[in-house]
């Protein structure tokens, strides 16, 4: 199995950041074009990015400022059960992100793409804490 993991300070404080990552409308941000979901384990999201893309996840941990992750439930044949999530930590008067998407079946092209895309994303999440920059759906990787 292959992992794609990121790791980046932010400065914002824990409770910024993990409502970043974690409520729906705040996602809509820095990643999808739409996302509703439940905030709690066993929840279900639905990442809309366009017709083609139209996923769900459930979630499989959430623990408020620290933690969360996402099981992708319905979705492309590589990222289907894959998981996706963020631990947070304080660090030199913000947060310290660390980012992992596991479970992969292969290091394939779509996973170096996927881990490519993941890095610019974070990078808008990062922007967008601190600096409220928001990028338009059109123009994120």
């Amino acid at each position: 199995m292959a992992e794609i993991l990121h790791d980046l300070p932010i400065n914002a404080d824990l409770e910024m950041v993990f409502n970043a990552i974690s409520i729906p409308h705040q996602l809509e941000n820095w990643w999808p074009r739409h996302c509703q979901g439940e905030t709690h384990v066993g929840g279900t999201y639905h990442f809309y990015f366009t017709d083609e893309y139209d996923w769900y996840g459930k979630v499989t941990e959430w623990n408020p400022n620290k933690s969360f992750e996402i099981t992708m439930t319905i979705a492309d044949h590589d990222w289907l059960d894959t998981a996706f999530g963020f631990t947070l930590s304080p660090a030199n008067g913000g947060t310290r992100l660390t980012f992992y998407h596991k479970n992969w079946k292969e290091a394939n092209s779509h996973f170096r793409h996927t881990s490519f895309c993941w890095a610019m994303l974070l990078k808008g999440l990062k922007d967008y804490l601190e600096q409220g920059k928001v990028i338009p759906f059109e123009l994120r990787s």
